[in-house]
């Protein structure tokens, strides 16, 4: 009983998706999850319930400010702010229970404990104070990441939060600071604003976003500018104390050196996280971490134990669950004796603010870096006739592709619902489509989607409708 074929650490997209496969595929399996629900951080403290506030207060913001205009008058709107919280649990608790199912389904074997690697094929979980060793020929590493702090700033989910605390707030913040312009941040920023809260935004850099195409970023500002979220670009935080039943937050201005104290309610801070990978024993059995402490792997997911793998977030590249999930799927089938394979250029990233931000593929920053000669087509939403119509005209759709063979390089959207529009651009490029198959493609009217043929024909100058 206490032999597998597979065994999987953490239950998280990655490692439940893994566990699934490599069961399909007939390889005896198990997957070991410390949280006491399978889902990872994903599904109980991250993707999913932020998701859920995301949708909440988006709904309360346009019933309190849009519709009146728009012919829907409603009187004595107000926020139960409990209500919210309880719809958004009782969504994980049906998730996280049919994760469960899937793995009877599956006939995967749930054990319930803290995995530690003991050798190469032996595990030793531990659940409170049982210990049971199995082991297996083939172990999955897929035990994601934690959130991370500055130095010197002690997060106590009451006053200094994580995303983890910003995801369970029982009241409205008056005062809302955010440190860290990233996905998180500002989803989580936006659901505060949107509820009522006076959201501030402080980032190192001078712009948000890293890593996404500049021009988006750039739009992505002044939207969430216009929507009332504050930001501090370019500033250093060098300080956050308890100041009362507040915090007090210092931080200079990297340019001109100037010394700025503001107080707030509740500071959020959202700089990053970092690869979880304490307490798995993996320097003992051999298993080497790079500079960053992520696990190191070769192509086929394999760390330098070959039986030994990983996924998702110990390992490099973005921290996202769709990559966890690929890479999960790739392992279960290598181990089955199938090419398992990652398109890692085809990854698409998802910020589901309001409008979203979706994009894959390379920036037009990458691809000067690069000195590689691309086109560029752009289409706004204000002149898709289903966005006019739904009063969500901000924002635009941009192409970019190769000068010489058309062939799609990257593909950024802001705008309405463009994070399940971007599933389609990455169909697209991972068939290696150009820009002309796009605008080649009949696309359903009216639709948002008909923005995206309309830039693959600005591609070659030839839009129909701006």
């Amino acid at each position: 009983m206490d032999n597998f074929d597979l065994v999987v650490i953490g239950g998280g997209p990655g490692g439940y998706v893994c566990a699934i496969r490599a069961a399909q595929l007939g390889l005896k399996t198990a997957c070991i999850e410390s949280r006491g629900a399978l889902g990872g951080t994903c599904l109980n403290v991250g993707c999913i319930p932020s998701k859920s506030l995301l949708n909440l207060s988006e709904n309360f913001h346009k019933a309190k400010k849009d519709f009146n205009q728009q012919g829907i008058e409603i009187e004595g709107i107000k926020l139960n702010i409990e209500k919210m919280m309880s719809n958004k649990n009782k969504s994980i608790q049906v998730l996280t229970k049919g994760v469960e199912f899937l793995f009877k389904k599956n006939k995967v074997t749930y054990i319930k404990g803290k995995g530690v690697l003991f050798s190469k094929n032996d595990i030793l979980v531990y659940d409170n104070n049982k210990k049971t060793n199995y082991k297996s020929k083939n172990i999955v590493i897929a035990t994601g990441s934690q959130v991370v702090s500055l130095p010197g700033i002690e997060i106590d989910e009451h006053n200094i939060i994580s995303s983890t605390g910003a995801l369970s707030l029982n009241s409205v913040p008056k005062k809302l600071a955010v440190i860290g312009g990233g996905y998180i941040g500002l989803e989580m920023g936006s659901v505060w604003s949107r509820l009522g809260s006076e959201v501030t935004v402080i980032e190192y850099l001078d712009h948000i976003t890293p890593g996404m195409d500049r021009e988006i970023s750039n739009e992505f500002k002044k939207i969430l500018i216009k929507q009332g979220i504050k930001f501090k670009l370019g500033s250093k935080v060098n300080s956050v104390k308890k100041k009362g039943s507040g915090v007090s937050i210092n931080f200079t201005d990297i340019k001109n050196s100037k010394n700025e104290t503001a107080d707030f309610d509740k500071v959020l801070v959202s700089v990053g996280r970092k690869p979880y990978t304490e307490g798995l024993n993996l320097a003992k059995v051999g298993v080497k971490k790079d500079a960053k402490g992520r696990i190191e792997v070769n192509e086929k997911l394999q760390t330098s134990i070959k039986n030994i793998y990983a996924i998702g977030d110990v390992i490099k590249g973005p921290m996202l669950a769709h990559k966890a999930e690929e890479e999960g799927i790739a392992v279960a089938e290598i181990l089955a004796g199938q090419a398992g394979h990652v398109n890692y250029d085809v990854i698409p990233g998802v910020i589901y603010t309001a409008p979203e931000v979706a994009t894959v593929g390379k920036t037009e920053e990458q691809l000067k870096s690069e000195n590689r000669s691309y086109k560029v087509g752009k289409f706004p939403f204000m002149a898709n006739s289903r966005a006019k119509v739904n009063n969500e005209t901000e924002g635009f759709v941009k192409i970019l592709a190769d000068s010489k063979t058309d062939k799609v390089l990257g593909v950024h959207i802001i705008g309405p619902h463009c994070g399940d529009m971007i599933a389609e651009m990455a169909l697209a490029m991972e068939f290696g489509a150009s820009a002309e198959d796009i605008a080649r493609t009949c696309h359903a009217h009216p639709t948002h989607t008909e923005a995206i043929k309309e830039a693959a024909l600005a591609v070659d100058k030839r839009p129909i409708h701006f």
